[in-house]
Parts: C-alpha cells; sequence; structure tokens
C-alpha cells in the first residue's frame, strides 16, 4: 500500500505511520534543488518528524540511509545535516536503528545532474579495481537495507558504513536470481 503524505502537513497524516514494524527511510533532495534552507527541511526536519511519527505508530526497527561522512560537527551543512538527522532519529528511542552511510550512490536520475553524471563515470571505473570503497549502487543498498532488517541484531544502534553495505547487500539475492 502506498500513502502519499504532505510533508508541509505531516502531523495530519499520522495514521499512515500506524501499526508498521519496521521504518525505512532514504527521504533527501540536494541545496542545488532545494536552496539551504530547503535542504535542511528535507533532509533533517521530515526525516525526524516522519521517525516520530513512526515510533508514536509503533515501529520498532527504523531502518536511515544517511550518507558517508555524516557529522553533527561538521562544517560542511550535507554532512552536519546528515549528522544532525542520524542524532535525532536514535533520541527518538526505537528498539533498533540501523543507519546506512554508503559513499556515493550509483544510479540513473531522471534529472540532469551533469557533474554528478561525470563522477559517476569515473566512480564506475574505479569500482572495478575498488569496488566498495567510493560508491555503491543504489540497488546493493535497498537490498542491504532488507538484510539488516531480516537478520537478528541485538544492537540497539547500528551503523554501517559502504564497504558493510556492500557486503550486507550480497545478503539478499537480486531480483531474477
Amino acid at each position: 500500500e502506498q500513502t502519499v503524505v504532505d510533508f508541509e502537513r505531516l502531523s495530519e497524516h499520522a495514521a499512515a505511520f500506524q501499526g508498521h514494524d519496521v521504518g525505512f527511510c532514504c527521504l533527501g533532495t540536494t541545496r542545488a534543488r532545494a536552496g539551504a534552507d530547503g535542504f535542511v527541511r528535507v533532509d533533517r526536519d521530515y526525516v525526524a518528524q516522519a521517525a516520530e511519527l513512526a515510533r508514536a505508530g509503533g515501529c520498532k526497527h527504523f531502518v536511515l540511509q544517511s550518507s558517508r561522512g555524516a557529522n553533527a560537527q561538521s562544517h560542511f551543512l550535507y554532512l552536519r545535516v546528515k549528522g544532525e538527522v542520524e542524532n535525532l532519529v536514535q533520541a527518538v528511542g526505537f528498539d533498533r536503528c540501523t543507519i546506512l552511510r554508503p559513499a556515493v550512490l550509483l544510479c540513473k536520475r531522471q534529472e540532469s545532474r551533469p557533474m554528478e553524471w561525470i563522477v559517476q563515470q569515473f566512480l564506475g571505473v574505479v569500482a572495478r579495481v575498488f569496488p566498495t570503497a567510493y560508491s555503491v549502487p543504489v540497488e546493493t543498498v535497498a537490498r542491504a537495507m532488507v538484510a539488516c532488517v531480516l537478520q537478528p541484531g541485538e544492537e540497539k544502534v547500528k551503523v554501517l558504513e559502504n564497504r558493510a553495505i556492500h557486503e550486507l547487500g550480497k545478503a539478499v539475492p537480486q531480483q531474477g536470481t
């Protein structure tokens, strides 16, 4: 079931967050697309509010896609906001919280991002030599998110860096295999 919500009025959609054991969050935008304030609102505020609603609705395990280098003390807005949202989500008090910190995401986008395309092409070549160092296909991240829920875990908070995402992403077979 898919529910469309208005993130500017997220509290009005609390019912959409009721009755789920697991929450997955990959919400994000770019500073170029939304401006600095919009980026903070989407990547930190919306995510934190969604986590709170999920917890209030009974969610036990929250899985958050963050970013390599996330650090609430960073001087870089992107990394600081990612670190801040990690802290906010952990503070919600889920039974389990898994944070994935992928490196550069390799994917096809509908919108044009020329510099990102150039970086992805370069990293695609680098990935042949160092497959887990600098990038990760989005499909691998998705499989890792599913795998971390299917595997038992005792840790209240688990942070998975890029190499661990690659390894865990192999635990769930690709569609059609």
